[in-house]
């Protein structure tokens, strides 16, 4: 058995990380970390855990951690990881950090976008980049892993195959990305409030969004060179979901079914990406509760480009889903062990 521990379990994150270790046949969780409900009882923050979690919460401790667990799962805001982290750690004890503290390889551009002084820049370089998809053989070794943000999963898959086949211009990408509230985290924001959320969709983070340089730094390692993109995130009514459509100038004529081609090459053996039947479009309701992103495209030849949509589960693929997918590879288990998980429907 995994023995797993969470600091940040009662956060959106940390709670969906809770319900997936839960039912994985080889993990066992052994610390309910969190800042805000030390010694309370965990189904006293959750009801949906009564009768199902008696363990109480616990602290950041993360020296005693390591001490009891394989693998720490940190679901923080940004900075906690790595003010926490440390070599003596590190030689006893993986980490899955789900903030963008090990995300980004540049320290200066983590710090201009985050507005944060990195605490722990020498892990930088060792830490892999969690989309299982692309680095799956690097995960495997990884003992620091960097599991990607839930914008930046959706539109990395759902752009990834048309970059790295060369068939669009990278410097001409448009991403116009919506989500759910989750996505914004379970504290108290007047902007986040029902009266405030509801009947409404608003953009936000327009040209500043900390996500836009994961992004464009993922997409221009299968580019081959830099790039520079847009990308505008907006907020929606409704609980969990990402919806990505995003757009680019195809740099040569091609068909239908050579596109399609390119996508089958990298996801057709993947178990979590699915691409779409043609003229199919991507909801957020089919991949509701479950590690799936269902991509799909259309090509538009009155302006030369093409229209790439994808759409997942921004606390299952987006966060705690992908850890866990994570987790596996790490510790040589089955890559969809304890996340056979079908979507929510209606």
């Amino acid at each position: 058995m995994v023995k797993a521990g969470i600091i940040g379990s009662t956060g959106y994150a940390g709670q969906e990380l809770v319900r997936l270790l839960l039912q994985h046949p080889e993990a066992e969780i052994v610390w309910y970390g969190s800042k805000s409900y030390i010694d309370k009882r965990y189904d006293e923050v959750f009801g949906n855990m009564f009768e199902i979690v008696d363990a109480r919460c616990m602290d950041d401790n993360m020296e005693k951690l390591a001490e009891k667990a394989d693998v720490i799962f940190t679901a923080t805001p940004q900075g906690l990881c790595a003010s926490l982290v440390n070599e003596e750690i590190l030689s006893k004890v993986k980490i899955i950090d789900l903030s963008a503290d090990f995300r980004i390889k540049d320290v200066s551009v983590y710090e201009q976008w985050y507005g944060i002084k990195h605490t722990s820049p020498q892990f930088i370089g060792e830490a892999v980049y969690g989309l299982c998809e692309i680095n799956r053989e690097q995960i495997k070794s990884a003992r620091l892993l960097a599991n990607p943000g839930c914008y930046t999963t959706c539109s990395i898959l759902t752009i990834y195959p048309l970059v790295k086949e060369g068939l669009i211009d990278p410097d001409t990408i448009i991403i116009d990305a919506k989500s759910g509230t989750s996505g914004a985290g379970r504290s108290a924001k007047v902007q986040n409030l029902y009266c405030e959320v509801n009947e409404n969709i608003k953009a936000y983070g327009v040209a500043s969004h900390r996500h836009t340089p994961e992004i464009e730094e993922q997409l221009g390692y299968a580019a081959g060179k830099p790039l520079v993109l847009n990308f505008t995130p907006h907020l929606v009514p409704m609980n969990r979901g990402i919806l990505v459509t995003a757009y680019a100038s195809l740099v040569k004529e091609v068909t239908d079914k050579e596109i399609r081609s390119a996508y089958e090459k990298y996801y057709k053996a993947e178990r979590f990406v699915r691409v779409l039947d043609p003229g199919v479009c991507p909801e957020t309701r089919f991949v509701e509760g479950s590690n799936y992103v269902d991509v799909n495209f259309k090509t538009d030849p009155r302006t030369g480009r093409v229209i790439m949509m994808g759409t997942t589960d921004n606390l299952v693929k987006g966060a705690a889903g992908q850890a866990v997918q994570n987790m596996n590879l790490m510790f040589g288990l089955p890559e969809e062990m304890g996340l056979l998980l079908v979507p929510v429907f209606p």
